[in-house]
Parts: C-alpha cells; structure tokens; sequence
C-alpha cells in the first residue's frame, strides 16, 4: 500500500493558491453586482453586502496564510478536539433560543452582529478526524465490523444531527465527501453496494417525510408547474442565464437581480454570473474549479503520508462536491438543495473555513515536490 514519504519543506503550490486568489476575487466581485440592487432597497446601501464579504475574505485570507504555516500533523493530534467540538456545536444550533432559524433551517448561532454555521465546521472537522482514523486503521478498513462500520456509523451520525436542522445540502457534501475518503482507504465495494440500497431506502424515506422535499423533486421535474411558487427559483435562475448568451449582458447590468432571482448573491450568484458574463464567464469560473481539483489531487497524490494524503483529498473532494452541486442546481440539473458555491457566494462563516481547509490543503503543498 502507500509508504511513507519524508519530504522537506518547500514552498506552498503557487498555482493553486494563484487559482484560490482568483475565484475569491470573482466572488468579492460578483456579490457586488448581485446584491447591490437588493442591498440599497433593504439597507439603504448599496455596498451592504460586499463590504461584510470583503471583511469576512479579508479574516479568512489571514486565517488561510496563518493555517497554511501549522504543520498538517498537528491536525492528526487534536483530532478527537476538533470533532468532540463540532458534535457540541451542532448539538447547541438545535437548541431553541441558541439556535436561528434561516430559511426554515435551524442552522445557525448567532455571535454578536455575525453568526456561524455548525455544519459547517463538522464538514472539515470531520475530514480531519476521519483522515486520522483511516491512516491509522487503514488495515481494518476491509473488515465490516473493525473499519467499514465505524466510519459509517460516524458518518452518519454527523449526517443526522445535520437534518434535524434540517440542511439536505450540507448532509449531501459531507456524506459523499467522507464516501470518497473511506472508498480511497480500500474499503470492500460489497460494503458499498450494501451501503448504497440502505441509503437509497433512507434518501426516498427522508424525501417522503418533509412534504418541502417532495415540492422541489416536483418543481424540478417541471417548474413551470408551479412557476409562482416550488418552481420560482429554478424558473428566474434560467432566465438569467439564458440571455447571457457567449459573452453576457455586460458586468453590472443583470435584470434578474431586480428582485427576480431569489438569494442572487448567495445560492444563484453563478446564474448572474452567467447572465452578466455569458457563456465564457461562466466557463472560466468552471476551468478553475477545475484547475483547483487538479492541483488538490495532485497535492493528494505527493503529501508524503497516509494522513496528509487522506486530509488533501477530503478536501478537494469536499470543495469540488459543493461546487458541483451548487452549479448543477443553477443550470437546472438537480432540485435546489441550498448549497453555496464555494469561494464566490456571499457568506461568512462558510468563506472562513472554506478559507481555512485550503491553507491546510496549502501546507501539506509545501511538503511535497509539486
């Protein structure tokens, strides 16, 4: 299996902190154009919104720089920490008078003028916690009761306290993200298929029980069913990418940010991304997502160890699962699940640590010889 590798330090991978630099700056860019419009009606400022969004890139462009000079091992230490608090965080969000409710999700606690998002933090807590336990039990992982069960049953435990809020989305990327990690760990693809009947059965169950989920599984097979109501956002996020064309309407001059478009500066900022700068626009932010996969596997592939290996690989899949998900939803692929796009849409606590997770991917860079 993998070996070991004692590398020296280096200097950090210049291209995927180039590609980082860049789609932050997009996105400080874009919530701007996409927000200013609703920013002026409801605060009497237009530059509400983008002024927090510089503020919170600002606070993780620095918690980026300072985490990229923590050696990645020191993560593996304080693993335990790092899930035991997020296990409280998410317990506290459910708690009524701690816990806000947001778009009719409890997800949220409240800090003075600013709030964190808990499932936020269990996603890269849990890449590191569970990245520690496959580099050190990587040999059991083929066992059902001795590998494959107990990161399953972590998994989801993570993944249930998360809908009791409920957030579908964030359970999704997490869910698939730690998939990733114990299926590279060499676990048993009988395991998986077991894994997948059981969750087909619980993904139809959880759909079943909330009538908001059968609403969107039905506004997404046709919209214009409801084009008022289930299919509203899908229906305006098409209008505005639509008249995009190849190079847009022109920075600045979106209509559908006009109080049409739901949430333009966070869940939908690719659509005005798309209607503002046009097919090309939109393909540049896709190549580099793109390019940020690339470079994060190939970080994955160098770190010279199981845990670094494991850490850069959760990661990149989670930052590229989210990405996925949230342009899927736009362009009218999947039903609106209420996933952000990572580095673009408007939002603090996810900005941070999504921030934060790429200065860990950063340093593992520096011990490789990309």
């Amino acid at each position: 299996m993998f070996q070991n590798k004692a590398r020296s330090h280096t200097s950090p991978d210049y291209i995927l902190l180039g590609v980082i630099i860049s789609l932050l700056l997009i996105g400080v860019i874009m919530v701007y154009s996409s927000s200013y419009v609703w920013a002026e009606y409801k605060f009497g400022d237009a530059w509400y919104y983008v002024k927090r969004q510089v503020l919170f890139a600002g606070v993780g462009v620095a918690a980026m720089l300072f985490v990229m000079k923590i050696p990645y091992s020191t993560w593996k230490k304080y693993a335990r920490v790092i899930l035991l608090a997020c296990f409280i965080l998410l317990f506290l969000v459910l708690i009524p008078g701690i816990g806000m409710v947001r778009g009719g999700a409890q997800s949220w606690i409240g800090i003075g003028a600013f709030s964190i998002q808990p499932s936020e933090f269990m996603k890269l807590g849990l890449i590191i916690f569970l990245s520690a336990f496959l580099a050190t039990k990587q040999k059991y992982i083929t066992s059902l009761k001795q590998g494959f069960l107990p990161s399953i049953m972590l998994i989801f435990t993570a993944f249930g306290l998360i809908m009791l809020q409920p957030d579908l989305g964030t359970g999704m990327v997490l869910v698939l993200t730690c998939m990733i990690l114990v299926f590279a760990a060499g676990a048993r693809l009988s395991h998986f298929f077991g894994l997948a009947l059981l969750g087909l059965i619980g993904f139809v169950g959880l759909i079943a029980s909330a009538p908001y989920r059968i609403s969107r599984i039905t506004a997404f097979l046709n919209p214009w069913e409801d084009p008022l109501g289930d299919g509203f956002q899908i229906i305006q996020s098409l209008y505005a990418i639509g008249p995009g064309g190849l190079m847009g309407l022109g920075f600045g001059n979106s209509l559908q940010k006009y109080f049409y478009l739901p949430e333009p500066q966070t869940d939908f900022i690719f659509a005005i991304l798309g209607e503002e700068l046009g097919f090309i626009g939109g393909t540049i932010v896709l190549l580099l997502f793109l390019l940020l996969l690339w470079r994060g596997i190939k970080v994955s592939l160098e770190a010279p160890d199981l845990f670094s290996r494991f850490l850069a690989l959760g990661i990149v899949s989670m930052l590229a699962i989210q990405a996925m998900i949230n342009i899927s939803v736009v362009i009218g692929l999947i039903p609106v699940t209420g996933i952000t796009l990572p580095f673009l849409s408007y939002g603090g606590s996810s900005l941070t640590l999504i921030l934060c997770s790429v200065g860990i991917l950063l340093n593992i860079s520096r011990y490789t010889k990309i």
